[in-house]
């Protein structure tokens, strides 16, 4: 029997539409992990994608690092500029001017520096990159080398416009937004990171995830290695119940019981939680809209945990695998796997499985009904190299309409890439050349299923180790 690298992966789905609250709400039981406790002299991140995010997802953690004598840094990918409806509520009026975008961001700039500041945090622990609110992802996917810089349909502004930030007059692409981060990962040395998670819908969530998985990569050897924590925002349907419920716990989305993430929590006290809710309420621009929202997230405790590395194994080839499928629902549902009578019965599912056969990797979708011709997916490759600097490496991007695909590197249409699709009743598998993807040693891919144009599942970003 010929043998193959392969590695089955029942991943986690998102479902876009159609999806109940109760397929979307948390599940009770989970057995989580506490946080290890912070220690004297450590040095802690937290990656903030806008300013808001570090007091939603970590004010906890950032008062506990703090009284355990701990230093506390915040580095905010953008300054939240973009979000024009919650600025026209909170101002009473239009954004239309760039320098009004401008302005919107040192408002929510100084809303976080004031909200850090209760905290325990001065502001020369906060940096301030100012990259585009709603295009870090287009940035990470598309702008590396590029002739022009991004440019914000919006704001219509191309370059970081903050005088008094670092990286002001920075063009809007790849390289700044990496070299920045990776210097000041260098300069600081963290002992714990905490960044926003690869399977959050919002955009600027996922491309901080992707920029900080390079610049670790890069800095490997420089610093020690320092342990990453993702939380989690962005979910359809989570949390539930919405507004402020001190005396709820924060469990994961039921759809990510089977993911295999070690998830862990921190506890906060009745004084860190209060706290917690006055931080988050400091951020009047947004809460004048979204406060039912971001005060879900004030509850007992906060929530972090990562997909595990995946790395392929010699298996038995593709078709002699038995392999569970996956449903409309976007649910996972591993073989075997045990539920408790407590637990909700999830739907039969399915899987995303990966391979590397003769120079050649595999991304396979298997589901139990029939596919129609006008199911499609859209997956992103990104691979990385010790050998090639990111910035040269491909940045491919694979659509496909039932047997037939079209390949992108970055913006740019691929011709003669050697890119296959296979296409039955109940699968579909697409063969993409090693060489295309320049021999990465690893890759960093996501997936999104389609039906026609209208958006039915996705897969979180996974880093899956071909080498």
């Amino acid at each position: 029997m010929r043998k193959i690298k392969l590695l089955l992966v029942s991943l986690y789905l998102i479902s876009f539409i159609g999806c109940s609250h109760t397929q979307n709400q948390e599940m009770e039981n989970w057995q989580l992990q506490p946080v290890e406790p912070f220690k004297k002299g450590q040095k802690v991140l937290i990656l903030s994608p806008h300013p808001d995010d570090e007091s939603i997802a970590c004010a906890g953690i950032i008062q506990e690092a703090i009284a355990a004598g701990a230093r506390v840094k915040i580095i905010y990918l953008t300054n939240g500029d973009h979000n024009e409806l919650a600025f026209i509520v909170y101002e009473k009026r239009l954004v239309i001017r760039k320098n009004e975008f401008v302005y919107m961001g040192k408002v929510r700039q100084k809303e976080s520096i004031n909200a850090m500041k209760f905290l325990g945090i001065p502001e020369n622990d906060l940096v301030f990159l100012g990259y585009p609110d709603f295009g870090t992802f287009e940035i990470f996917c598309n702008y590396w080398q590029a002739k022009r810089p991004f440019k914000d349909k919006l704001t219509r502004i191309a370059y970081v416009p903050y005088k008094d930030d670092p990286c002001y007059g920075s063009p809007y692409d790849g390289e700044n937004i990496l070299n920045d981060l990776t210097q000041q990962i260098l300069d600081y040395k963290p002992d714990k990171i905490f960044v926003s998670h690869p399977a959050d819908h919002n955009v600027d969530h996922k491309s901080l995830y992707l920029f900080l998985q390079i610049a670790l990569s890069d800095l490997e050897g420089k610093v020690p290695k320092p342990k990453v924590y993702p939380y989690l925002v962005h979910f359809v349907g989570w949390p539930i119940p919405r507004h402020y419920h001190p005396e709820l716990e924060l469990n994961p989305p039921a759809r990510f019981h089977f993911s295999k993430i070690d998830w862990e929590r921190f506890e906060l006290s009745f004084d860190q939680l209060d706290n917690k809710y006055k931080s988050i309420m400091f951020y009047r621009s947004q809460t004048s809209t979204s406060a039912f929202y971001l005060l879900a997230f004030a509850r007992a405790n906060e929530l972090f945990g990562d997909y595990p590395v995946l790395e392929l194994k010699p298996q038995p080839s593709l078709k002699d695998k038995v392999i569970s499928y996956f449903g409309a629902t976007g649910m996972v549902k591993e073989a075997q796997a045990p539920q408790s009578q407590d637990q909700p019965q999830l739907e039969e599912a399915g899987t995303v499985s990966y391979a590397e056969e003769d120079g050649y990797f595999i991304v396979r979708v298997d589901k139990p009904k029939k596919l129609s011709s006008r199911f499609g997916v859209l997956v992103y490759i990104f691979g990385y190299s010790k050998e090639t600097p990111f910035a040269k490496m491909p940045k491919i991007r694979i659509i496909t309409f039932g047997k037939k695909c079209m390949v992108f590197n970055g913006k740019d249409k691929v011709l003669g890439h050697g890119v296959s699709v296979g296409f039955g009743s109940n699968w579909l598998a697409i063969k993409i050349p090693l060489k295309l993807l320049q021999n990465p040693d690893y890759l960093l891919t996501s997936l999104k299923a389609y039906h026609g144009r209208i958006p039915i599942d996705a897969v979180g970003f996974r880093k899956i180790k071909i080498k």
